[in-house]
Parts: structure tokens; sequence; C-alpha cells
């Protein structure tokens, strides 16, 4: 009976223990009045995590491979599996192939992408997901607004047209996330002459607070024009530490380092993360 007793004790207390975590961890993750924007590290590639004030999330990009599901980790809850809206900027291995992983792993109700294809292996494959698990698709071929509730908009700037046969990086998607007072601009692997594009249809509505540097600080984006419109506080550049790419070029960080923004980077210092309450940005 001591025995049986003993063993219902420590059951009890592991139950408390898990209670605890699991609370613990709904307050850790959740809090009702700040957005929270991180920029994962997940080596060379893209992979943005947008969390709404009310919950709403938003991934853009996944990276190359399975290593954003361990990125994810850090900054959703583990009893979360679904994930409401995945936007595929454009359909290079180093944007979509962690996009398989996240595909089969969670429930993800909306996909996003332009309206280049490819016949890469994990483009396949991706695209065979979105039909096995029923995900609604939409192609992107005119700017849009997309809500992610409590005043969190994401405006979908570019492709203005159907770029199917373009240059994968031609046709990248870009969008102003906008909560209040604070925005980011997210330019996937733009090179200059969309940001030209950019810069002449939509002037100063491209002022951010944060600049995703495009192409990971390639030397192929990151114009003077496009970046002195824009006139961030913050540039995030997100690639792989000692990349064979050589990226961030010295072209673009000295555009950065000239127009005085605080430089942000994912080479092997993790994931950065913002949160705002629509008037406060800070990086936590």
């Amino acid at each position: 009976m001591k025995h049986i007793k003993r063993n219902l004790t420590v059951y009890f207390l592991l139950f408390l223990i898990t209670l605890n975590i699991v609370i613990y961890s709904s307050i850790s993750y959740t809090d009702s009045s700040k957005m929270t924007v991180t920029f994962l590290d997940v080596g060379q590639g893209d992979a943005i995590f947008v969390k709404s004030p009310d919950g709403r999330q938003l991934l853009v990009d996944g990276g190359p491979d399975g290593s954003v599901l361990r990125a994810l980790g850090q900054v959703m809850p583990f009893y979360d599996r679904s994930i409401d809206v995945v936007l595929a900027t454009h359909a290079d291995q180093d944007h979509i192939g962690g996009l398989v992983e996240v595909l089969k792993r969670f429930k993800v109700d909306l996909l996003i992408r332009s309206n280049t294809t490819s016949t890469s292996a994990v483009y396949v494959e991706l695209q065979n997901l979105v039909k096995e698990k029923n995900i609604k698709e939409e192609i992107i071929t005119t700017p849009e607004v997309l809500d992610l509730g409590e005043g969190v908009e994401f405006d979908i700037l570019f492709p203005t047209q159907n770029t199917a046969n373009w240059e994968t990086n031609d046709a990248s998607i870009v969008g102003k996330l906008v909560y209040g007072k604070n925005s980011f601009l997210l330019t996937g692997d733009s090179p200059q002459k969309i940001e030209k594009y950019l810069v002449d249809r939509y002037g100063s509505f491209l002022k951010s607070d944060v600049l995703k540097a495009g192409h990971h600080g390639s030397k192929n984006s990151s114009s003077k024009i496009f970046v002195g419109t824009v006139l961030p506080t913050y540039t995030v550049i997100s690639a792989g530490l000692n990349n064979r790419y050589g990226h961030p070029s010295p072209e673009a960080m000295a555009i950065f380092k000239n127009l005085k923004e605080i430089i942000l980077q994912t080479l092997g210092g993790g994931s950065i993360q913002f949160e705002s309450d629509g008037e406060i940005l800070k990086v936590i």
C-alpha cells in the first residue's frame, strides 16, 4: 500500500510540473498587445515568422532545409501545430526547402506564392504536399493586403503582374508588414532592377523601420537609391556563416553603413526577434 501511495505522489508531482510548464509556455508565447517578428537563423536562406497580437501567424519562406523546424521551436509553443499563412517569396531552394518540412508537420490554412514555378525536386514535392493536404493556394499577380488581425497588415507590393516564366529572383514577392507606427519591408531576393521599379511606383511608402536586405546582402540587391528610400533604422541580413557566395557583399555593407543603419545578421548569431506594440519597436 505504501508503495502505491508513493507512486501516486510521484505521478501527482509530475502532473503538477507538466501543468506548470504548459501554463508557463502559454504565458511566454502569448502577449495580447504585442506583435513579434523573428528572422529565423536557418543558415544560408530566409525564414521570417510573424505573430500578430491576437495570435495569427505568418511564415515568410522556410530556409533551405529542415533546420527551420528547430528555429520555429524556439518561437512557437510545443503544442502549437498550426500556422495560418505560409508565404513563399519565390521558388528557390534556400527559401522553400524548409517549407516542405513545415507542410509535413504543421496544419497550414493558406499558401501564398508568385506565379513563377520550378522543375526542382523540392518545388515539385512542395506542390504535391499542397494538393495532398488540400491546402488553399493563392497566386499573387497584383498587389493586395493580407489582414493578420488586431491592426496588423501585410501589404503585398509586388508582383504587380503575372510572373509566369520569369527568373525566380525577379518574381520575388515583396511586402510591407505594418502594425501601427512600426513597419518591416520584406524583399525576398529582389534584384536592383525590381528595387528601382518599386521606388518609381511606391516612392516614400517604402519607408520602413526594418529592411530585410534583399538576396542575403548580395551586391545585386540593396541599391543606394532603394535603401535610401526605405531609410530603415535596422537592416537585417539573413545568411549562413562563411557561405560560399560571400554574402553579405562589401558593396551592400558599405551602403548600409553610410546610411548609419543598425545592421543585424543571423550569420552564426542566432535568430533576431523584434517586438512591437504599434508604437515602440525593440529588439528582444
